[in-house]
């Protein structure tokens, strides 16, 4: 008799977005980990940046986290996004009656980021990913491991924007 042991990893993926409101551009930034590398204090260099156009806010955040979602490598693990977004948070719970209703609002408009929705759920089903709500702007002093690793992605957003503006 053989005995077959499946071995899932953990993979996490923390993403975040800062916009600049006059001119509409935003930076997106993530960092995708395994789970047994939280510690490592060279996870910073690992983070990914990307400047995005005509966006806001909570476009911004949805658009890094397609983005990120597309980066990342297509494998056998349980895979946990981590955001301080409460409009992702909320999309799973809001599906049914977005597509119920195809994706109009209750004056029967299409809702401004419908193509990003219909991506997401796309996503979401053929990833299964969880998702999980961060705090963000946490003192240090409150912060675990994993609001630590969200800290950094933020900080890189941050300062990304700053650096646009001043050149």
């Amino acid at each position: 008799m053989h005995i077959k042991y499946e071995v899932t990893l953990t993979k996490l993926l923390f993403t975040d977005g800062s916009v600049d409101h006059q001119s509409k551009t935003g930076y997106g930034a993530f960092l995708f980990v395994d789970e047994s590398e939280l510690n490592n204090p060279d996870l910073k260099n690992d983070i990914q940046i990307k400047e995005f156009k005509n966006t806001s806010s909570t476009q911004l955040e949805l658009e890094t986290l397609l983005w990120a979602l597309s980066q990342i490598p297509n494998e056998r693990a349980d895979l946990v996004v981590y955001t301080d977004s409460q409009n992702i948070i909320n999309l799973p719970g809001r599906r049914d009656r977005l597509e119920k209703h195809g994706f109009m609002s209750g004056k029967n408009v299409l809702l401004k980021h419908h193509e990003l929705y219909k991506r997401f759920y796309k996503q979401i089903d053929e990833l299964h990913f969880t998702l999980v709500k961060l705090k963000g702007h946490m003192r240090s002093i409150k912060r675990n491991e994993k609001d630590q690793l969200f800290s950094l992605v933020d900080k890189a957003t941050r300062k990304a924007l700053k650096d646009s503006k001043n050149n």
